[in-house]
């Protein structure tokens, strides 16, 4: 396989002059970068690019002889010299476990193993295959098969007692170049858990998460493909769960703060939006950075 090395964050835009790039303290692994090369499940990948380094991951995409892989490395920076490795190895750890749990979903990119650079074994890090294809676009118009394949997913990963929790955002949402719906980034999904009584205690906030999934995916059927929708279902879609609303309560004025703050930090300009900074996430990445954070 032919992989060239293509570094959009490395040449950053001069016509952002009034910002700079983010401090150490707003970068998931400090000042330093993803590894050029590793090891993933044995077998040698290059880095070709960087697609977002943000305060709590970066996000690379690396190319083998016979595929290319996503990694994810985790938080490794302390913040006030409080360490924050043992943040980045359970993030890596739930989504890895997740990925493996549900690797013979089709519509879930199947993991890649143990992550190793330089000899050592990267347990802040997870990589999974990367899907040809884009992020679900605004306006995009999606086949009649799309979110009925979408809608199966969901189903599967809530009969296992998983919650995705993130599909509000549609760059999560992959549209593969055969068509069909992928889904990537297991970061802040919600799993039940193994031991029955915590499994009893937690089933109401699965469900509830689980019920925010299927608003999330009509919300979005709402918009993409509106004449699949009976009646019914239009009028449920308009209908937030209540986790939603509370969230959304609570969300909203935190990022409107955050951005306040990065803005004063000269990290963005404007109304804070993260296509001000000095490198923003590459959106062409396949879904794996947020451009609306």
């Amino acid at each position: 396989m032919q992989c060239k090395l293509i570094s959009p964050m490395e040449e950053p835009d001069r016509t952002r002059s009034s910002v700079r790039a983010r401090p150490r303290l707003l970068r998931a692994l400090g000042d330093a970068g993803p590894p050029d090369r590793v090891e993933i499940g044995g077998c040698p990948y290059d880095r070709i690019r960087t697609f977002k380094h943000d305060s709590w991951a970066v996000t690379a995409l690396y190319c083998g002889t016979e595929s290319k892989m996503i990694c994810k490395f985790n938080r490794c920076q302390p913040i006030f010299g409080l360490p924050m490795r043992w943040l980045g190895r359970l993030l890596a750890s739930r989504e890895s476990r997740a990925i493996r749990h549900l690797a013979d979903v089709p519509e879930i990119p199947t993991g890649g193993g143990d992550v190793v650079a330089d000899g050592q074994t990267l347990d802040h890090a997870c990589a999974h295959q990367f899907i040809e294809g884009h992020p679900l676009s605004r306006n995009e118009r999606v086949n009649d098969l799309f979110f009925s394949r979408l809608q199966t997913t969901l189903a599967t990963m809530h009969k296992r007692g998983y919650a995705y929790v993130d599909l509000n955002k549609r760059d999560n949402i992959i549209v593969g170049n055969d068509g069909i719906p992928y889904l990537v980034d297991f970061q802040i999904h919600f799993a039940a858990p193994t031991w029955q009584p915590a499994k009893i205690l937690t089933w109401p906030l699965l469900r509830a998460f689980q019920r925010a999934d299927n608003y999330h995916l009509l919300k979005h059927q709402f918009h993409h493909r509106r004449d699949q929708l009976i009646d019914s279902q239009a009028g449920l879609q308009r209908s937030r769960p209540l986790p939603i609303r509370l969230w959304r309560l609570i969300s909203t004025p935190f990022q409107a703060t955050r951005r306040r703050l990065l803005v004063l930090m000269r990290v963005r300009s404007g109304k804070g939006k993260v296509h001000t900074e000095l490198h923003p996430p590459d959106g062409l990445s396949a879904g794996t950075p947020h451009l609306r954070k």
